[in-house]
């Protein structure tokens, strides 16, 4: 019986120190939380999740626009170059 006892106090000091635990773990969690919703909402004027996805999505959207532009004007210059190089050798 004492045993039993023994193990069962065991057994709530652990589930004790266990829920403080996960009570730090929530208040720092939230901590953190409202830390970063505060920081979105100073740099992206919004915390709504919705509203920063689709900011995330536009962002996304122009820079594949950018770097397709960009890709076309490398392309424009190695052509140019190409040309160049082809009109020096026909004037040799």
């Amino acid at each position: 019986m004492e045993q039993e006892l023994n193990t069962l106090r065991h057994q709530y000091e652990q589930l004790r120190d266990q829920k403080v635990r996960t009570e730090q773990d929530m208040a720092n969690l939230t901590n953190q939380l409202e830390a970063l919703k505060t920081q979105a909402k100073a740099e992206y004027g919004t915390d709504d999740p919705k509203e920063l996805q689709a900011l995330l999505e536009k962002k996304r959207l122009e820079n594949e626009k950018v770097v397709a532009e960009y890709r076309e004007h490398i392309q424009r210059i190695q052509a140019d170059l190409a040309e160049v190089k082809t009109q020096g050798e026909e004037l040799d």
